[in-house]
């Protein structure tokens, strides 16, 4: 009896101690997927957000703001301060009794909170919601060697393919092997990407023709580049445009 009391307790201690380790495993791998989170990875892999992932990247963002955008603010506790504003050109509303307030480039949420801010020094409960009633369509801009340059309503998933055609296909002076994509990015850079074509249309090398999203702009050369770099200023996308850089 005393030896299987003795066997019954080596048992219970190994199956302790086999537990513990399991679990000090399982609190390893989650304080390293939590670390792996602080520091911005994802379970894709990528690693924090910066300017490439302008084009490269498919997360979804928020709504930013933009001029001419119409928002009604509805005051859930204090519905006499209901108002519709539009952004102005420089970005700012006017705010019933507090005044001006930038808009631009910000989100909702971000906006709302704002908002709140600015209206809790004459308001005891400032609940605010922010509708989006009128903004500027999503659209993307063609130019150089196509045959209509302009700018065009982005209607649904578009390729930059399909986006060449849109724009009156290509002309007969046309680098097909160099088409540059213009993305912005962050504020006053844009990324830029070098898009064969000839490639694309020969080969049917689909993974070269990207989607694209609002604000994008491709520009057709009609001679090859010598070298752009993968990010740039907004304002230097000018002398691509004309020619400079080539």
């Amino acid at each position: 009896m005393k030896l299987f009391i003795q066997i019954f307790r080596g048992v219970l201690i190994l199956t302790s101690l086999s537990g513990a380790t399991l679990l000090a495993q399982r609190g390893a791998k989650v304080d390293g997927n939590l670390k792996s989170l602080a520091i911005g990875e994802t379970k894709t892999g990528s690693g924090p957000e910066s300017p490439g992932t302008g084009l490269q990247g498919t997360r979804n963002e928020l709504y930013h703001i933009q001029q001419s955008d119409t928002l009604e603010l509805t005051f859930t506790f204090a519905p006499e301060f209901n108002q519709t504003v539009t952004v102005q050109p420089d970005g700012f509303i006017s705010l019933r009794m507090v005044g001006s307030l930038r808009a631009a480039e910000l989100t909702l949420p971000a906006f709302t909170s704002q908002i709140e801010t600015a209206y809790s020094a004459i308001l005891n409960q400032a609940e605010v919601n922010t509708t989006l009633k009128d903004f500027e369509h999503p659209y993307f801009l063609a130019s150089g060697e196509v045959g209509k340059p302009g700018k065009y309503d982005l209607r649904g998933d578009t390729t930059l393919l399909q986006a060449t055609a849109i724009a009156g296909g290509l002309t007969d002076k046309a680098k097909t092997s160099q088409v540059i994509l213009f993305r912005r990015v962050s504020e006053g850079y844009v990324e830029t990407k070098i898009i064969n074509l000839k490639r694309v249309l020969r080969a049917r090398s689909l993974a070269e023709d990207i989607h694209l999203r609002p604000g994008d702009m491709l520009f057709v050369p009609k001679s090859q580049f010598s070298k752009i770099e993968k990010y740039i200023p907004t304002g230097a996308m000018g002398m691509y445009l004309n020619g400079a850089k080539l």
